[in-house]
């Protein structure tokens, strides 16, 4: 049973559970470095020991990528069209737009943005093949312009490697783990290195792309997935399947309600037993209710918001909108009763690989932002660079930088 708790009795939630990757980083360590010494031959002898893998030619064939689709139901390729459409649409919204403009002095300032040359997607394929997260890795990837995008994935289902073909993604590995995340970031003889690794993971994928951020750029370090759903009133059937949504996914996932009301809290309560009785999912699902969720009664609405940016919760569930402008740290919000986070892992358009462990602090989730740079660019006339000559050569000469105040006095002789 799910705990209802008052506000006072939270502070095993409130203070966050931490991911331990401590000894996950010493058992991916040395697979990390066998695999940058010896590439190929160290990724298939570890595939073979850790995924089961009994061929010898780890890369999947764009052949075989073709018959996959083609093995693909009418219903999921519509579906993973529409799904599409709406994901690369909202990551097209994000991509900056450039400009060089006139300040009207001589400078003209701006900036150009370029598309990462490579990028690594890595797919989960454990307990729940996910074809969604393939759509979420690589969508952003292709609409920044990235050519080169490389996808890991230890046992990819028909459907995760339809979309592979969907998609036109000819590199594609059937590897997973650190091997695969170690393959993307040092390259190999058939894996190419890339710029960027994106995608979640089981904890020892956490603890390799921590270990190789020093080398190539990562999304961030994703630890169980979590959500947060504030609500004074509602549904108590929508509020229970939302909370039991988040927790199938793992043994480890929270699913947390933060309400004004104890009588909708004990309504939630049973009617999450209810769905548990037939959630053919109830044997993962129920662990995550009971041993790191939780429902709480708040004294008022500010109070949950409190709690919710101080937890920085990678969902953030909001029934009241009005609540929005107090949100300071969330992944991903879904606003109002009719916006489930179901909708956004699959097909309303913003990505679902999202911050979690309250790295929703300091960043959003992905989007097409990670795959591209924005750099600027300025152009001085003489006239702009003369007004600017007293402020640039007493600054470079308070850092005894000689050289740098005299290439500008130089342009004034």
């Amino acid at each position: 049973m799910i705990r209802v708790l008052n506000f006072d009795d939270n502070q095993d939630l409130v203070i966050r559970r931490s991911v331990r990757l401590a000894e996950a980083e010493r058992v991916v360590a040395p697979i990390l470095d066998n695999i940058r010494r010896s590439g190929d031959a160290a990724v298939l002898h570890y595939a073979r020991e850790f995924d089961n893998f009994e061929g010898t030619d780890f890369r999947v064939q764009p052949e075989e990528c073709e018959r996959a689709k083609n093995r693909c139901s009418g219903d999921f390729l519509d579906s993973v069209t529409h799904a599409a459409s709406n994901i690369r649409d909202y990551a097209m919204s994000q991509i900056p737009v450039e400009r060089l403009e006139d300040c009207g002095d001589g400078r003209k300032l701006g900036h150009i943005v370029r598309p990462l040359d490579s990028a690594g997607a890595y797919i989960p394929a454990g307990r729940y093949p996910l074809p969604s997260t393939l759509l979420m890795t690589v969508l952003p990837a292709q609409v920044a312009g990235v050519d080169r995008i490389a996808v890991c994935c230890p046992k990819p289902s028909v459907e995760i490697l339809g979309i592979c073909a969907l998609l036109g993604i000819e590199s594609v590995f059937r590897i997973g783990g650190a091997q695969a995340i170690a393959a993307m970031a040092y390259g190999t003889e058939s894996v190419p290195k890339v710029d960027r690794i994106v995608g979640p993971g089981n904890i020892y994928v956490a603890a390799a792309k921590k270990l190789v951020s020093s080398d190539v750029l990562i999304d961030f370090v994703a630890g169980p997935t979590e959500i947060v759903i504030v609500a004074a009133e509602g549904n108590p059937a929508w509020l229970a399947a939302d909370m039991l949504a988040q927790a199938e996914h793992d043994t480890d996932a929270s699913a947390v309600l933060l309400t004004t009301s104890r009588q909708l809290a004990e309504a939630v309560a049973g009617d999450i037993e209810r769905q548990l009785d037939t959630l053919t999912t109830a044997p993962v699902a129920r662990i995550a209710i009971e041993n790191n969720s939780a429902i709480i009664v708040c004294a008022s609405l500010d109070q949950a918001v409190e709690f919710v940016n101080l937890m920085a919760p990678e969902h953030l569930a909001l029934h009241d909108e009005s609540l929005l402008p107090k949100i300071r740290n969330a992944g991903s919000v879904f606003l109002g009763p009719h916006s489930p986070e179901a909708a956004g892992d699959y097909a309303s358009g913003p990505n679902h690989v999202l911050p979690t462990a309250g790295a929703a602090r300091v960043r959003g989730g992905l989007s097409a932002l990670d795959f591209v740079k924005i750099i600027s660019v300025q152009q001085l006339s003489g006239d702009a660079l003369r007004f600017l000559t007293p402020a640039i050569t007493t600054l470079a000469r308070a850092e005894g930088l000689e050289a740098h105040a005299r290439s500008v006095e130089v342009r004034n002789a």
